[in-house]
């Protein structure tokens, strides 16, 4: 018999490749997701589709009944929506979150990874970023997924049910949202060189993200399911390790390019992965450059 796993946020971007990776090792996969950013399309017909909002405690409770491992992805995802209207990302990521660690408990589900995000680091004066680090969050988003952390951490103590939280950097790759506010400056510089269209760069371009595969983030996710080293509530950082400024991005696009206004984010995001190798035996694997061929070729740009 399969085991049951759930990937709540199975229909988005994370969620989805984390849902295709586990149906390809075996598992028995629910997915349960709202559809507000996500798309059935991305949810594969062997996988047990649940369409249900996780703040929706009473309809969904009983979908973790018999379930082994949740992987908890399931967000209101990115900064700028966080800022205009902070009480309905906070419901979707401190209320939601609450109630799957709730419903996991409640469950006896034995661990619970979190999609934690770098964000909660804010913009330290050292680099690279390690989990020891103080938490300096700045805006709601951030901070909501930094209480999302603290959660875990508690209900592991708390209620003794296993978690880890791996904070995510910049993640890319195929499916990511070209969605206004949602979109990652890769996705937004795919769509405008597909249209023609100049690259908008906040300036001066010279800001740098650590890019990191969804690929390789799915893979710390199925490592730290199974990793006898976590499951206290421990902060793992999933980062390339090295970080590319927005002109490199630039440049492996192509196009022209035009500078906008200046917006409130960090210089510059960079993982310490030192911990993620030491607790999940975990490496990234996809290169930068590969990664952004492989979504040129996608969206038909040469």
């Amino acid at each position: 018999m399969k085991e049951k796993v759930i990937v709540t946020g199975g229909a988005g971007f994370i969620g989805s490749h984390i849902a295709d990776r586990l149906l390809e090792k075996g598992y028995a996969v629910h997915v349960i997701d709202n559809l507000v950013t996500g798309t059935r399309e991305n949810v594969r017909p062997e996988a047990a589709f649940h369409q249900a909002d996780i703040l929706d405690f009473d309809s969904v409770k009983n979908i973790f009944e018999g379930a082994k491992y949740v992987f908890h992805s399931a967000a209101l995802a990115r900064v700028q929506p966080s800022i205009q209207d902070p009480r309905a990302s906070n419901q979707a990521n401190v209320t939601g979150t609450l109630n799957v660690l709730l419903a996991s408990r409640d469950a006896g589900v034995t661990r619970v990874v979190y999609s934690a995000s770098s964000s909660a680091y804010g913009n330290p004066e050292r680099m690279p970023m390690q989990e020891h680090m103080e938490a300096r969050p700045m805006s709601p988003y951030a901070l909501q997924k930094y209480v999302g952390e603290l959660y875990a951490r508690l209900f592991s103590f708390l209620y003794g049910i296993e978690t880890v939280s791996l904070r995510y950097f910049n993640v890319y790759g195929p499916r990511m949202s070209t969605d206004g506010h949602y979109a990652l400056a890769i996705a937004k510089f795919l769509e405008q060189r597909k249209r023609g269209e100049p690259l908008t760069i906040v300036p001066d371009g010279t800001q740098s993200r650590d890019f990191t595969h969804v690929l390789d983030v799915v893979e710390a996710n199925i490592l730290a399911a199974g990793s006898g080293k976590v499951g206290q509530g421990e902060v793992v950082n999933v980062g390339a390790g090295r970080d590319r400024s927005i002109l490199e991005l630039a440049d492996l696009i192509g196009g022209e390019r035009v500078f906008i206004e200046p917006r409130i984010e960090p210089r510059r995001t960079l993982a310490d992965i030192s911990r993620a190798r030491e607790l999940l035996g975990w490496e990234p694997k996809v290169a930068f450059e590969d990664g952004i061929a492989e979504l040129k070729k996608l969206h038909g740009i040469s």
